[in-house]
């Protein structure tokens, strides 16, 4: 496996490989992988000649409040697991390179799209998950790009910014990687304390509490929404941000259920924010 730090030199790559008539798949990542990212590795190897994964944690989707200097960075790790899934290209490009002195543009989505579910509760963040997307695609150049299913609104974004921008590259949406007691794969859960870390596929059961109802006919959306928070509240040491049932597509809320829904969780559970989702296709 390749590893470049620099963005002339992945883009010279990325170029050439174009003009061999390669299929380019590409692997966004903020480090600290998981079998959730590897998944993603794997289906890339399947569907394409040359597999990019970047390694960078960035800034501008972080709030002052967050989590950005404590976020976990392994890079050692992380190109012992990417050697295993059988990775084309590691590239780990400098924050100073990717956001040189007097940087000032940003790509952003108006309207509601962002400011929905995380977007309410992280108001910059989408901005920041635009902005270097965009740039990492302009860089990479790939045709396929792919993304998992557990941060469901970034790939609802991010859909819609490669429409819109007309980016010539497919985003991609796999499933979401669980533990075996259904906790969604994610970085952040290595701050969860023993406790904690127990108490957090209560998360996964509160979004099966509601597919169950609304597979055995549910289809007012507060009385499913009210359920999974019922189900959460029991928790000690959870504060609920959002419990919601939307349209799949469009973010959209409503009152009643029907088409493809994303019934979406994210809570702050000790100190640490999980998020996790369901996709289901419902019939009026």
């Amino acid at each position: 496996m390749e590893l470049i730090r620099s963005i002339e030199k992945m883009a010279a790559r990325s170029r050439k490989a174009l003009e061999q008539k390669k299929i380019i798949g590409f692997v966004p990542t903020m480090g600290s992988l998981h079998e959730g990212h590897l998944s993603l590795v794997r289906r890339a190897k399947k569907e394409c000649d040359l597999v990019v994964v970047s390694v960078f944690v960035n800034p501008s989707q972080f709030g002052p409040q967050e989590d950005f200097a404590a976020y976990p960075r392994n890079l050692k790790q992380d190109r012992r697991l990417l050697q295993t899934v059988k990775a084309d290209i590691l590239f780990y490009p400098e924050a100073a390179a990717v956001y040189p002195k007097n940087y000032r543009t940003c790509v952003q989505i108006e309207g509601l799209l962002t400011k929905k579910l995380c977007g309410f509760f992280r108001p910059e963040h989408f901005k920041g998950v635009t902005t270097i997307v965009a740039k990492l695609f302009n860089i990479v150049l790939p045709q396929r790009a792919y993304f998992g299913q557990k941060d469901a609104q970034q790939c609802v974004v991010l859909k819609k910014m490669a429409a819109d921008l007309n980016f010539p590259v497919e985003v991609i949406t796999l499933p979401t990687v669980r533990e075996k007691d259904g906790l969604a794969l994610s970085s952040r859960n290595k701050y969860l304390s023993l406790e904690e870390r127990r108490q957090a596929p209560e998360l996964y059961q509160a979004l099966l509490v509601a597919r169950k109802m609304i597979e055995r006919g549910e289809r007012n959306i507060s009385k499913v929404e009210k359920a999974m928070k019922t189900r959460l509240s029991t928790i000690k040491n959870l504060k609920i941000q959002y419990a919601s049932v939307v349209d799949g597509e469009t973010l959209d809320s409503g009152k009643i259920i029907s088409g493809n829904i994303l019934i979406a969780i994210a809570v702050i559970l000790g100190k640490t924010r999980l998020i996790d989702n369901l996709i289901l296709k419902v019939k009026k």
